[in-house]
């Protein structure tokens, strides 16, 4: 018999990425494919896959005691305690993984409560459980394991299709504080800023255009998710909350230079954060993104294009500015992109290599008062995002993200298609950096 027909894999955690391992494990063909949630949810995670291959087991006592492969798909504040629960149960010569989004913590609560007999392979796939795995990366982290059943795990890996990176847990940490964790803070500022100054982007009329249209439905994108997604990785990262910081800092001095209209002094900003980022690219190099007109398709706007007005891009030059303050290359962290990294990397170098663009943003930011409500709250929201991420608080966490995620609500549903179809787009390119 096959491998696919004698090992038994199981999964515990039946949350989105827990069933989106599940299906896809068994429609590769895996036949003993095992999922387990909460006690209590038993009965009815048993009645949803009664028509399934997949089968449903009481607790992760029995997924740990049956299982040669076992992936913990819990929420990152909630490894330590579930590892604890479940760990010392694990099969012997078993092969452990968790898919958390910060691997440290995960990788040192596996060292503690597993038995030393255990295998830990640990993995992470770089997007949420609604877009296609196919090209996307996948990080395998091996902490502890022999050759045979690392190679085990990369054949079990193998069905997603995806791009495999096989990175340490500290390289893992540091490059997603940078490709998620930032990322996610200047979408969730924006969004809170919106929500503070009562405003829809798609209504406003410096907030139309191909760029705009990005930012909108990543950042609804993001609200339409569950909170403990972003919460986890940044405040459990210690990497994120440096950057996080320091991206909030780079907003509000620039800001600072703005309202005092010091042009000199901020356009020597720009320019080096330019220089920095982006003046290594080769001419050849393939842009990230579109064009502004297929950009346009994505548009929750009814607005018509003749009506845009110059926006200052505050989230986007405070962003090139921070990988400058921190000295970071964002492009050697493409290895480990997420679909939203990728359009965020997109529309920043959009803007920084059209000079016509970026001119625009830099006499906006300078002298169009009239944003100055818009950017003055962006500013503050960032610091907020910023401080509830260093105090560590995910209740705060939590009550921001939702009272954002209240205000945008009616319309996830259609931004959600939206984003999808840009990622589509987007991933046509993958591979050609």
């Amino acid at each position: 018999m096959s491998e696919k027909e004698t090992l038994e894999l199981g999964i515990i955690g039946a949350g989105g990425m827990g069933r989106f391992y599940a299906q896809r494990l068994s429609q590769a063909g895996w036949k003993n494919v095992h999922v387990c949630d909460l006690p209590e949810k038993y009965e009815t995670l048993k009645e949803e896959y009664k028509d399934s291959q997949v089968n449903v087991l009481p607790d992760g006592f029995h997924v740990s005691r049956r299982c040669d492969w076992i992936m913990y798909s819990v929420e990152a504040e909630y490894i330590e305690s579930v590892v604890a629960k479940y760990g010392p149960a694990t099969k012997m010569g078993a092969i452990v993984a968790g898919q958390t989004s910060v691997k440290q913590p995960e990788v040192n609560a596996f060292m503690r409560h597993l038995p030393p007999d255990v295998h830990i392979v640990s993995c992470h796939s770089m997007h949420g459980p609604g877009v296609d795995p196919k090209g996307q990366p996948l990080v395998v982290t091996r902490a502890r394991s022999t050759d045979e059943k690392y190679d085990l795990v990369l054949r079990i890996l193998s069905c997603f299709e995806s791009n495999m990176v096989h990175l340490s847990a500290e390289e893992h940490d540091r490059i997603t504080a940078d490709t998620q964790a930032v990322t996610h803070a200047a979408f969730l500022s924006m969004g809170s800023a919106w929500k503070a100054n009562n405003q829809f982007p798609w209504l406003i009329p410096h907030f139309v255009g191909g760029i705009e249209n990005v930012k909108t439905n990543v950042a609804l994108r993001i609200y339409s998710n569950k909170w403990h997604v972003y919460a986890g990785l940044a405040i459990m990262n210690p990497n994120a909350k440096i950057q996080i910081a320091q991206y909030a800092r780079s907003v509000a001095d620039l800001f600072k230079l703005m309202i005092q209209e010091k042009e000199a002094e901020f356009r020597a900003r720009i320019q080096a954060a330019n220089a920095y980022v982006f003046g290594g690219l080769q001419k050849d190099h393939v842009p990230i993104l579109l064009s502004d007109e297929i950009l346009d398709e994505f548009s929750l706007s009814k607005m018509p294009k003749a009506k845009r007005e110059p926006n200052s891009h505050l989230s986007l030059l405070a962003m090139v500015d921070c990988w400058y303050t921190l000295k970071l290359n964002p492009y050697e962290h493409m290895v480990c992109q997420t679909p939203l990294f990728r359009l965020w990397m997109g529309i920043t170098e959009y803007l920084f290599r059209s000079g016509t663009m970026l001119e625009e943003a830099i006499q906006a930011a300078l002298y169009r008062k009239e944003i100055r409500p818009d950017d003055m709250e962006f500013v503050t929201c960032a610091r907020g995002w910023a401080e509830c991420v260093d105090l560590g608080s995910m209740d705060g966490y939590e009550k921001r993200f939702a009272a954002t995620a209240s205000f945008f609500q009616d319309r996830f549903a259609e931004s959600n298609v939206l984003g999808n179809k840009m990622i589509a787009s987007i991933s046509k390119n993958v591979g050609k950096q």
